[in-house]
């Protein structure tokens, strides 16, 4: 017997749907759930598709099921094997598998084939000569009906036609092979829509072999039936397509695969076009397709987001069947979260001026215990060295400052974390006026736990050794859009000023989405981390190790900062 499935905790409007699939006298009784993720391999997998393939390998997961990973190459104009690649490294990463399960859309070119002809055999599929240009003209309106003059060409006639479309022997564009369903349909997609449509590209997979290829609605109820699928999850856009899917089930009388659709993930400041997000890899106006700006996962990844803080993003933003456009604010939040509980905590000085402690003895090096994580107290401390000369962050520092101005200013007291209570009693300046050493004394029976340093001193700030330091580029990354919307705003652009897409994006550009410090210094400690390391510089923010670090010169990104300014600038 089969064991009696318990209810599922959290749920969501499609695992309801499913559970009655599954229960007795549903569609799916009896059956395992069976999903698949297929996301066309022409670009780089973004924020948009992580809902998308978390909730359809989630949900297999969920109900224990499985995934099927489907590469959907049926358009030859587009695939690259680079963006294949990426997708299942960006989808391991995810922390998401298929198995032995991975296909792609062309794998089943001949059965689609083979199911065009048996739709024309049916009476149910025929040739049309219409052109692209007399095709639009001849749909018709809401109300009037669409027309084909080759509607009710003979089946015989429309096996030659078609045969002959596979074997080239028509210019492209000259003839389609359609579905013959209701041209007077008030839903548009069944008004004999184009199944097949002649093109001479050449497939990165295929090759050569096809010369007419399957329209996505055809092809895509076919390859659900051939996989298995019981569940084909879909965005939104696809729910008037679903009478369609639908349809060819039941024309074919195959496995009869069911759709569901979720409405599709939008955010603030982020452009999610491939086209668009292409176009600005190519121009070099990113650094590529990783570039940590980028709303791709790659580029997230790099950036220092870790795969569980997009997972509770997306668990924040839960599914639903109405279109949202959600915060960025609410993605960074979650990153925050999950990174306050992993992040290894280091000092970093990013902005520097000396600090010199005028009564520390020359020479004399003290170790002080930094905690590494303090959520997580058994991964216990390091070491950071103290000497007599410092760097602060020369933000720190104000030589005439306000009543509630709590750190480092003449005749004040201040906290060096870790390490002692010190009073500030000066600075020195070059000619140009500005600040180039601030002076201070330390308090020797303040030491970080000895009972001195309980003294109540209201600020705390961050330091590092300069002679056990290391230097390093910091770069601080920011919103790659200024504009909250940049779809509408792009549009509302080129259509103001009648310019391509890339001059519109170039306006749209935050100009301060990228900052290069290439002189800050940060503890050794940090010294043997790898790419990808996740980091908290004390005070500052969350940061990764970058990839193009070295042993002789490390690079930090910034991933978020501790607070949210975004929120604040905008209120």
């Amino acid at each position: 017997m089969e064991e009696e499935r318990k209810p599922l905790e959290n749920r969501n409007f499609i695992d309801a749907f499913i559970e009655e699939d599954l229960a007795p006298g549903g569609r799916f009784e009896g059956k395992r759930v069976h999903t698949r993720f297929p996301p066309e391999p022409n670009g780089y997998l973004h924020i948009g598709h992580c809902k998308a393939l978390t909730i359809d390998f989630g949900t297999a997961e969920k109900f224990g099921g499985l995934c099927n990973l489907r590469m959907d190459d049926t358009n030859p104009t587009k695939e690259d094997t680079e963006y294949v690649d990426a997708i299942q490294a960006d989808i391991h990463w995810l922390g998401f598998d298929w198995g032995d399960r991975f296909f792609y859309g062309s794998d089943y070119f001949e059965k689609d084939y083979e199911f065009a002809v048996e739709l024309i055999k049916k009476g149910l599929a025929y040739v049309c000569d219409l052109t692209a240009e007399q095709f639009k003209e001849c749909r018709g309106d809401i109300g009037k009906p669409a027309v084909s003059p080759y509607r009710d060409r003979p089946v015989e006639e429309n096996l030659d036609l078609f045969e002959r479309m596979k074997n080239g022997e028509f210019p492209e564009g000259s003839r389609t092979l359609r579905a013959k369903i209701d041209l007077a349909s008030g839903n548009f997609n069944m008004r004999d829509p184009v199944i097949y449509r002649i093109r001479y590209m050449h497939h990165h997979r295929q090759g050569d072999k096809w010369c007419i290829y399957p329209m996505y609605d055809f092809a895509h109820p076919i390859q659900d039936a051939l996989e298995g699928i019981t569940h084909s999850l879909c965005s939104l856009e696809f729910e008037a397509h679903r009478p369609l899917y639908d349809w060819f089930i039941q024309a074919l009388g195959i496995w009869p695969s069911h759709q569901y659709e979720f409405a599709r993930l939008n955010l603030t400041y982020t452009m999610m076009s491939k086209r668009k997000l292409l176009k600005l890899v190519q121009e070099g106006a990113v650094m590529g397709w990783d570039d940590p700006r980028m709303p791709t996962i790659c580029g997230f990844r790099r950036r220092g987001y870790s795969p569980e803080s997009i997972h509770k993003f997306i668990d924040k933003i839960g599914y639903t069947t109405y279109d949202a456009l959600n915060e960025f604010a609410l993605l960074e939040s979650a990153v925050r979260e999950d990174l306050n509980d992993r992040a290894t905590r280091v000092s970093a000085v990013l902005n520097p001026v000396k600090l010199i402690i005028t009564n520390y003895p020359e020479g004399q090096v003290e170790e002080m215990e930094a905690v590494n994580n303090p959520e997580h107290p058994e991964e216990g401390n390091h070491v950071i060295e103290f000497s007599r000369e410092l760097w602060m962050e020369r933000d720190d520092f104000m030589e005439d400052a306000p009543k509630k101005y709590f750190r480092m200013t003449p005749g004040q007291e201040v906290r060096l974390k870790n390490a002692y209570i010190v009073k500030c009693t000066g600075c020195k300046k070059n000619d140009a006026g500005e600040i180039t050493e601030v002076y201070c004394e330390y308090d020797p029976d303040t030491k970080s736990g000895l009972p001195g340093a309980n003294r109540k001193v209201k600020g705390t700030i961050h330091w590092v050794s300069c002679a056990h330091c290391l230097e390093a580029e910091v770069r601080l990354y920011d919103r790659l859009w200024k504009v909250e919307n940049p779809r509408d705003e792009l549009a509302a652009i080129r259509e103001a000023k009648n310019c391509d897409a890339l001059t519109a994006m170039k306006e749209m550009i935050n100009p301060d989405s990228l900052n290069v410090l290439p002189c800050c210094y940060i503890e050794k400690y940090a010294a043997g981390m790898q790419p990808l390391s996740y980091l908290q510089f004390q005070r500052i923010g969350y940061f990764n190790v970058d990839k193009d670090s070295t042993p002789e010169k490390m690079v930090f990104n910034r991933t978020v900062g501790l607070k949210d300014v975004w929120g604040k600038i905008n209120k």
